[in-house]
C-alpha cells in the first residue's frame, strides 16, 4: 500500500519509518527545504514521559488571569480577535476541573510511557546518535509553593507507576553539581531517572536518512493545497508541484493540521502555542549541567545537548506569528544565567521559536476519520518529541489494520464531536 505521510517533523518522520517497517511505499511531503525544521528544530529537548501533566487543570484558570497583560508571564495571551482561539480557549476551559484533569493525564501518559520504549528500541535498532542523554529529569523547586504542587503531582504519578521521587536540595545538589553555582534558591524537586533528554532535530535527520535508505521519497519544497476527495475517500493531494496519489494519506502537520482538515468538515481544535528556546555554547566552560532539568517557576526546561545548553519555554497564545518578543528572549536567558550563571558564552546565545500543537485535553489525536483512508497523528502540544515513537508506531498499526499495543480509547477526533461546553 502507498501512504502519503504530510509533514516532515520528527512525528512525520517517526510515521514514515514505522509504515516502512510495515511493508507499505511511503512519500512524505514538506514545504521547507530538509526534515526537522520549523517545531522540531530547536526544541527543549526532553523526553519527559514521568511528567507528562494536563496544562488544563483545576487551577489553570486563576493562573491565567493573574499572568493577564504580563509580557514576562510564563504563558501569555494576546488578546485580539481570533475565533480559533476563542473557540478552543472554551474547550480548554472545559478540561479545567480534576476529574477531567485525571482522565487526560491517564491518556498522556499512555502515549508517552510507551513511546520512551519505542524510542529506545529504535535507538538500538539503528544505533542512531543524536546527543542523547540518559541521566533522567530533575525538577527543582525554589520555594515552598511550588514544592508542595510537585510533591502532590509526584505522589500522584508514584500512584499510577511511575518511578518518581521527591528529593531534597542535597540530593538536587548531588543529581546535578552545577547547582551548587546558581544564584536561585532550591528548596528541593523531584527526580526522574527513567526519562531522557536528546537533539530531536538530529534525530530526525538520523531518521530521514534510514527511511531513504529504506525506500521512502521525500518531497521536499513541496507546498499542500488541499486534499481532495471522492465518495468518502481521500484520493490525492494537491500540491504547487501537482497532485500526489495514494491508497492512504496521514496528517502530521502538527500547529498547521486544522487548516487542511477545516474544508474536509473536520474540526481538530489544535491551536497554536508559540515557544521559545535559546542555546548555549558550552565549550571551555564547566558550569552548564549535564543531567536535565525542569524550573517549574518560569516554566523552563534544560537540556544538554552535545556542546550545547538548549533552554525552553513560555507559552505565547497569538495565532500563527513567530515573531519574537525581546523581552521574552531576554528573561528566557536571564533566568538561565540566573540558575546556571557559569554554563557558556552569553555571547553565543541564539534564539528560536515554534509553535506546540495544543489541543484543549492536552492529549495528540491519533486515529482514522470520516474518510476511511484518513488518519491523524497531530496535536500532541508539548510532548512531540516525548511522544513521537509511540504515536507513530500505533498510527502505523491502525493504518496496517493491526492491533496496536496500546489502546486509543478516548485519543481519537470523535472526541470533539460534543458540544464546547
Amino acid at each position: 500500500m502507498h501512504v502519503v505521510v504530510m509533514g516532515a517533523g520528527v512525528i512525520g518522520t517517526t510515521a514514515a519509518w514505522y509504515l516502512l517497517q510495515n511493508g507499505h511505499q511511503v512519500t512524505v511531503i514538506d514545504r521547507q527545504h530538509a526534515s526537522a525544521q520549523e517545531t522540531s528544530f530547536a526544541n527543549g529537548g526532553q523526553i519527559s514521559a514521568c511528567h507528562a501533566t494536563p496544562w488544563a487543570n483545576a487551577g489553570t484558570p486563576k493562573q491565567i488571569l493573574k499572568w493577564l497583560g504580563r509580557e514576562e508571564a510564563p504563558l501569555l495571551v494576546r488578546m485580539r480577535f481570533d475565533p480559533q482561539l476563542f473557540a478552543w480557549g472554551l474547550r480548554f476551559l472545559r478540561n479545567c476541573t480534576d476529574g477531567r484533569a485525571r482522565i487526560n493525564l491517564e491518556k498522556a501518559l499512555r502515549v508517552a510511557t510507551y513511546s520512551r520504549d519505542c524510542l529506545r528500541a529504535l535507538r538500538c535498532e539503528l544505533n542512531l546518535d543524536y546527543d542523547h542523554s540518559e541521566r533522567g529529569i530533575l525538577h527543582v523547586c525554589r520555594d515552598a509553593y511550588e514544592m508542595d504542587a510537585v510533591d502532590r503531582a509526584t505522589a500522584q504519578m508514584r500512584d499510577l507507576g511511575l518511578n518518581r521521587k521527591t528529593v531534597s536540595p542535597d540530593e538536587c545538589y548531588e543529581i546535578e553539581p552545577a547547582l551548587r553555582q546558581s544564584n536561585a534558591p532550591i528548596v528541593g524537586g523531584s527526580f526522574t531517572p527513567d526519562d531522557e533528554s536528546g537533539d530531536a532535530r538530529k534525530f530526525t535527520e538520523r531518521l530521514t536518512e534510514h527511511c531513504i535508505a529504506k525506500g521512502a521519497t521525500f518531497r521536499f519544497n513541496t507546498q499542500i493545497r488541499r486534499l481532495i476527495h471522492d465518495e468518502g475517500r481521500i484520493t490525492s493531494v494537491q500540491t504547487d508541484q501537482g497532485n500526489i496519489t495514494a491508497d492512504a494519506f496521514l496528517v502530521c502537520l502538527g500547529s498547521y493540521s486544522p487548516l487542511l482538515l477545516k474544508p474536509l468538515g473536520l474540526n481538530a481544535p489544535i491551536y497554536p502555542c508559540k515557544g521559545y528556546s535559546i542555546s548555549i555554547d558550552t565549550t571551555g566552560y564547566h558550569g552548564a549541567p549535564q543531567t536535565a532539568l525542569i524550573d517549574d517557576s518560569v516554566k523552563m526546561v534544560y537540556s544538554r545537548l552535545g556542546d550545547q545548553l538548549r533552554v525552553a519555554g513560555t507559552a505565547e497564545l497569538d495565532g500563527y506569528n513567530l515573531r519574537m518578543s525581546p523581552k521574552r528572549n531576554q528573561l528566557i536567558v536571564d533566568k538561565a544565567l540566573e540558575l546556571f550563571p557559569n554554563c557558556g558564552d552569553p555571547s553565543t546565545i541564539s534564539f528560536w521559536s515554534g509553535l506546540r500543537p495544543v489541543t484543549p485535553d492536552s492529549a495528540p489525536i491519533l486515529g482514522g476519520t470520516k474518510y476511511d483512508n484518513l488518519y491523524l497523528n497531530t496535536g500532541h502540544g508539548t510532548l512531540g518529541w516525548t511522544m513521537s515513537c509511540g504515536s507513530a508506531k500505533a498510527i502505523a498499526d491502525v493504518i496496517s489494520n493491526r492491533t496496536p499495543d496500546i489502546p486509543l480509547t478516548g485519543l481519537g477526533i470523535e472526541r470533539f464531536k460534543r458540544a464546547l461546553l
